[in-house]
């Protein structure tokens, strides 16, 4: 049996508009779009990891919410299950430790974005809920 690798991510808002993050060249899936987060570490809870991560890619303190959304998806070279969390920046001012570049979208403006697979069904949600 494969090895899930549970990801954990943020949905950050600003009014009408949410936070994205382009993937840096160096990692896979380099340049598409994504929410900001990461894999759980051995003995994190989800929460934590979210904290951990937002930390550490964009340098600030965040307050994680409720979960917005759950999806399971398979790449070529990982599976993994993604929860997206509601969340507020609490700490600090985003900067861009990690990515290439950092956007706040309308959901409108989503298709002018390339995301990662695992976020399609996240979007379409966004779309209809936002």
């Amino acid at each position: 049996m494969k090895k899930i690798t549970q990801v954990v991510a943020a949905l950050i808002r600003d009014g009408d508009k949410f936070m994205i993050f382009q993937r840096p060249e160096s990692k896979t899936r380099a340049f598409q779009w994504e929410f900001v987060g990461g894999k759980v570490e051995d003995g994190e809870t989800l929460e934590e990891g979210l904290i951990r991560e937002c930390m550490e890619e964009i340098g600030v303190k965040i307050t994680v919410g409720d979960i917005f959304m759950e999806v399971d998806h398979t790449y070529p070279d990982i599976d993994i299950h993604l929860t997206l969390f509601n969340a507020e920046i609490a700490e600090g001012d985003v900067k861009m430790i990690e990515h290439n570049d950092i956007r706040c979208i309308t959901p409108d403006e989503i298709d002018n974005y390339e995301f990662c697979p695992a976020d399609d069904e996240i979007l379409k949600k966004i779309k209809k809920e936002f």
